[in-house]
């Protein structure tokens, strides 16, 4: 029998599909509560406009983190490096890769631009969500309400991409078609979203202004600052403590090696592959400095 070419590798797109269904399962035997959000999904129910998923996005009771994790971590999935400082890059999610796999999986414990606590923004979500039939397994996924507040919160992280804005346009108009603004309220006030989110719904609403609307929390105030390479580090530096701040900057010029990794999980950290990367990353700032700038200004 002749040789056969090798077609057993999967393509991005049937991963994420068969990762919601590896990803529910290990869920359901180690018996953590979870739910999948953006994706395909998100695409079936029409509440995106088509796009290829390059990973797995599923909330887990932050209570059972975890668990859920040991049990990918037995089934051969590995967390990524990441950033060690949560200062300027508060987390929201844990990655895992597995070498056989094409994509990731992000297992989030919040959500940015959430601000209520953990369990009772959890607890919130869970209310909202249902069963969906997905690559042969039934899964948990969140209800038009709550996706599309969702998938508002992320775009609007982004506001200045043309790619979120589209897809805060798609999402006004499907408000409008299923009048699902009070629907998006009432979850948003659960989840104490109701400041990340007033840009996207106060013109959907009936009466914005019979709504109390919060002030912005500093960490969402500059998640929507940190536009470019590097500005995210200058605004911690900035509004750090003086005791606070030659830590800081020490680990923005000499980063960890994590810093790195956490972008590519194969670069090159020889000696030499360092150097590369160091100069290719204060390339990246420099040449983002002057908007980082105008931003700074921006912000106040």
């Amino acid at each position: 029998m002749a040789d056969q070419p090798d077609n057993a590798q999967l393509s991005v797109s049937e991963g994420v599909l068969l990762g919601h269904a590896l990803v529910a399962r290990v869920a359901a035997s180690v018996g953590v509560r979870a739910f999948f959000i953006k994706g395909p999904v998100t695409v079936l129910q029409g509440l995106r406009q088509p796009k290829t998923s390059a990973d797995v996005d599923v909330f887990a009771d932050p209570a059972g983190l975890d668990v859920m994790l040991q049990g990918l971590q037995e089934r051969g999935w590995r967390q990524r490096p990441v950033d060690p400082d949560t200062t300027t890059f508060p987390k929201h999610a844990v990655t895992l890769h597995h070498p056989e796999w094409p994509c990731c999986v992000d297992v989030h414990f919040r959500f940015p631009g959430m601000e209520a606590g953990l369990a009772e923004c959890f607890e919130a979500m869970w209310a909202h969500t249902g069963e969906f039939d997905l690559a042969g397994q039934t899964i948990r996924v969140p209800s038009p309400a709550l996706a599309i507040l969702i998938l508002a919160l992320h775009a609007l992280r982004s506001p200045h991409l043309p790619a979120c804005r589209q897809e805060l346009a798609y999402l006004a108009q499907l408000v409008w078609l299923q009048a699902q603004a009070p629907g998006i309220l009432r979850i948003a006030e659960a989840t104490g979203s109701l400041a990340a989110v007033r840009p996207f719904l106060e013109g959907l609403l009936a009466d914005p202004h019979a709504v109390e609307w919060p002030p912005a929390s500093m960490e969402w105030r500059n998640r929507l600052l940190a536009r470019e390479p590097g500005s995210a580090r200058l605004v911690a530096l900035v509004q750090a403590p003086w005791r606070a701040k030659p830590g800081l900057l020490w680990r923005a010029v000499f980063p960890q090696p994590q810093v790195f990794l956490s972008g590519n999980i194969y670069a090159d950290m020889s000696v030499g592959g360092q150097l590369m990367q160091h100069w290719a990353r204060w390339a990246r700032f420099l040449r983002a400095l002057p908007q980082i700038a105008r931003d700074l200004r921006a912000g106040g």
